[in-house]
């Protein structure tokens, strides 16, 4: 296998497997960047996920831990998978994001992958996988040096609203997956906290202080839940019994997760209509809007398309796929 595609398995997990945390060991048979092909999963050496003790509902039936990171295209590639998750069963779950820490820097030496160039024709490939628009561009024209200055903000954003920093969470992901926007640099973090109402001065206060200690915080629990790889969730409930899925998986495995722990639960009978989507998440992809929806997704770009002529969405258009954003219409 060669060089780079060891790093496609490192940031662009598709199907069961998941983005994959780099060590800085040399490549040999522990290394997590030699996966398995037959099981599809890149495993950390010596490291079990153990959250049992550890984590358990407060609020809700349900609570899950969700380990992301903000440049993992699993974590993009779930993302119908997870929307779709909270409009049937948001009643009965929480979801509290955790930031694991995905590219501390490229200083490291792992089979000759030296340089995020490696990486960039790969997004490429995963788009089509995942069906979510993906474009590896940002790779070459103005590569991130490392995931942790976005992480961050993301925990600066929450420490003003959980609700608006899931939005923020967003909001930088289709700026890095569509846009070519590198999320490490200020002026990215600054728009995107703008767009979803944050106080500004806040915001930079906190990423410059209390965030930093909260990111820490994250990266310390998920190396004591033995988390590995992205995306990762841990169901618990009040009980603390744990149910964990464990990189991209189809709708029934989440759902089947929860069910497990909580079986008189109930699906909410959700308005399925396109303006009542857009206006609980203001922007869909076509594979987004077929889930959410239940739109054959060979009919949902069409129906998408008819939206936007008639002046209700506007549509951003790249080489793998596009974007439909609520113009509030």
């Amino acid at each position: 296998m060669k060089p780079v595609i060891y790093l496609l398995l490192l940031l662009t997990m598709p199907g069961n497997q998941s983005c994959q945390a780099q060590t800085n060991k040399k490549m040999e048979n522990t290394n997590p960047l030699l996966c398995d092909p037959e099981s599809g999963v890149c495993e950390m050496p010596g490291q079990q996920n153990n959250p049992a003790g550890t984590i358990r509902s407060e609020k809700k039936p349900i609570k899950v831990v969700y380990y992301t990171d903000p440049i993992c295209s699993s974590c993009w590639g779930i993302e119908p998978q997870l929307r779709k998750l909270k409009l049937e069963y948001g009643d009965v779950m929480e979801i509290e994001y955790r930031m694991g820490g995905l590219l501390p820097d490229w200083s490291y030496n792992s089979g000759g992958i030296s340089k995020p160039s490696d990486v960039a024709h790969h997004w490429d490939e995963v788009s089509r996988h995942y069906d979510m628009p993906i474009i590896g561009d940002v790779w070459i024209e103005d590569p991130l040096p490392s995931s942790y200055p976005p992480s961050i903000a993301f925990k600066a954003a929450q420490l003003q609203d959980n609700g608006k920093a899931i939005l923020f969470l967003r909001a930088i992901r289709e700026m890095v997956f569509l846009e070519k926007k590198n999320i490490t640099k200020w002026e990215y973090l600054e728009s995107a906290a703008k767009s979803i109402g944050l106080d500004i001065v806040q915001f930079k206060k906190d990423y410059e202080g209390k965030a930093q200690q909260l990111f820490k915080e994250d990266l310390k629990l998920g190396k004591e839940l033995g988390v590995r790889g992205f995306p990762t969730m841990f169901f618990t409930d009040v009980t603390g019994k744990t149910e964990m899925v464990y990189g991209s998986k189809p709708y029934s495995v989440y759902e089947g997760a929860l069910l497990k722990l909580q079986p008189a639960s109930v699906k909410n009978a959700y308005d399925t209509s396109w303006d009542y989507v857009f206006s609980t998440y203001h922007s869909l992809t076509a594979k987004e809007f077929a889930e959410l929806t239940g739109t054959a997704r060979n009919e949902s770009e069409r129906i998408l398309d008819e939206l936007t002529a008639s002046g209700k969405l506007e549509k951003l258009v790249t080489r793998n796929g596009a974007i439909w954003r609520d113009l509030g219409i």
